[in-house]
């Protein structure tokens, strides 16, 4: 008898399951989503154009690559705008997805560029990594903390703690400044690159350091316009 009623559950767990509505993900998204994958696109391909250098050597190509990451910074920009336009209609995504794709166009983009240009050794391996983890934990602890963080009556953010990840643009300009004057190559690039123990370091990846360390201040606040 116990068998039979516990089938019986079973089934009609199944069935409420399949009438309940699925979570589709292109209905799902809103306008500031569609920008958003925008975002995390032009990061995406900018990677991709990255290894291209490096096989083939176009510099064509990485000019594209430095060009998307700006534009990926203009669809982070007006995802948010549009959000706030239409602040009734609430993302489930939104937060996780502009984070992902943040981390994507502003974390891993510029570490792979600065390794495509010759950051290289293994201390600036290690470094690009430490900014890459940083960027993470920054978006990270916004997500966790912006409730706190919001004036109790608009519901927006005050301040960031710590300076927002798409900040690594300015990297992002001073490698294709660097680019444009043709210093490229290990032992090419601005600084100069010595040997410190095991590894190589080259002084312009501390670039990377300064910024990943300026994303997980918890002293430093910059208003949210």
């Amino acid at each position: 008898m116990a068998v039979k009623v516990a089938v019986a559950q079973a089934k009609g767990e199944a069935a409420a399951a399949s009438k309940r509505p699925h979570l589709s993900m292109l209905r799902s998204y809103t306008a500031a989503d569609a920008l958003t994958i925008g975002n995390a696109a032009c990061g995406t391909i900018s990677i991709f154009l990255c290894l291209d250098y490096l096989a083939a050597g176009s510099p064509r190509l990485l000019w594209i690559a430095f060009l998307l990451l700006p534009a990926a910074l203009a669809f982070d920009v007006l995802d948010g705008y549009v959000a706030r336009l239409n602040p009734r209609r609430q993302s489930v995504l939104g937060a996780d997805l502009d984070s992902l794709a943040d981390t994507i166009s502003f974390g891993v983009g510029p570490a792979v560029l600065g390794f495509t240009l010759g950051l290289r050794g293994g201390w600036d391996m290690l470094i690009l990594t430490y900014f890459v983890v940083c960027g993470v934990s920054r978006l990270a602890r916004f997500n966790v903390t912006s409730a706190a963080l919001s004036d109790a009556s608009t519901g927006k953010v005050k301040y960031f703690e710590g300076t927002p990840i798409p900040t690594s643009i300015v990297i992002v300009i001073v490698l294709g400044i660097m680019f444009w004057r043709e210093h490229v190559g290990e032992y090419d690039l601005w600084l100069g690159v010595y040997q410190l123990g095991p590894a190589q370091l080259h002084p312009l990846v501390l670039l990377y350091g300064v910024s990943g360390s300026a994303m997980i201040s918890a002293t430093l606040r910059i208003p949210k316009p």
